[in-house]
């Protein structure tokens, strides 16, 4: 799964990486521990161009009666999401892109439970997958919300989890966003893992764990108690 990440960038740089020419965000300041129900940015086609907007994490279907559902969905299977009532139309249809430097997973170890952030090798900016809906509650208000898509583990995350976030490769972006894509077997493709050899994966700070906490010291390298063993 993937309950945690990082965007730790200005806005300015999100804007040039996407080509995004105007927003209506008002302001953006890094984040270190992006956690579910926050609103969170993220980058759709409009048919003509992208636009940067924010979501709620936490995808709400058009016909769900209580948009608590939306702590149920906070990712969804690529291998089954194009059967799933909540998000085969989203995945036609209503697909975003939600930008990350990082991530965050939990590892089983001898000495309980250590947060490991996944990060690119250049540490630059990636997409995750995403798809978007819009619910409106029967007093007229109006919440967008996304989910992330998840896939099967490459070698580097396998040990740590059994589900990683889709990352999409640069040159799909646009593919992905193309709303005139309908096909679930021209986007398939792209829901694979992410090269192993491309990502590095590394230790840090158990406060990661809570989401009152979220400075830049979330991201430093942490020195587990494995590694003071084995020294």
């Amino acid at each position: 799964m993937c309950g945690r990440y990082t965007l730790t960038v200005t806005l300015e740089e999100l804007m040039v990486r996407y080509m995004i020419e105007e927003t209506t965000v008002p302001f953006h300041r890094p984040k270190y521990n992006v956690a579910p129900s926050q609103q969170v940015l993220a980058i759709i086609n409009d048919g003509q161009s992208n636009r940067l907007g924010e979501l709620k994490w936490g995808l709400i279907p058009p016909w769900a009666d209580d948009p608590k559902i939306g702590f149920q969905m906070l990712n969804a299977r690529s291998e089954t999401a194009a059967s799933k009532p909540a998000f085969q139309n989203p995945l036609r249809r209503k697909r975003c892109i939600i930008p990350a430097d990082g991530f965050y997973e939990w590892k089983t170890t001898a000495n309980g439970k250590q947060p490991m952030r996944i990060v690119l090798k250049s540490r630059a900016l990636f997409s995750l997958a995403g798809l978007y809906e819009s619910w409106i509650s029967p007093e007229g208000s109006k919440i967008n919300s996304c989910t992330i898509l998840t896939t099967t583990p490459n070698e580097l995350i396998a040990p740590i989890h059994d589900r990683m976030p889709v990352i999409l490769r640069p040159e799909d972006e646009q593919l992905w966003l193309n709303r005139s894509v309908t096909e679930i077997d021209a986007l398939s493709p792209l829901l694979r893992p992410y090269h192993a050899d491309e990502l590095d994966a590394y230790a840090v700070s158990p406060a990661v764990g809570s989401v009152r906490n979220d400075d830049c010291s979330l991201i430093d390298s942490y020195t587990t108690d494995e590694q003071l063993e084995l020294w």
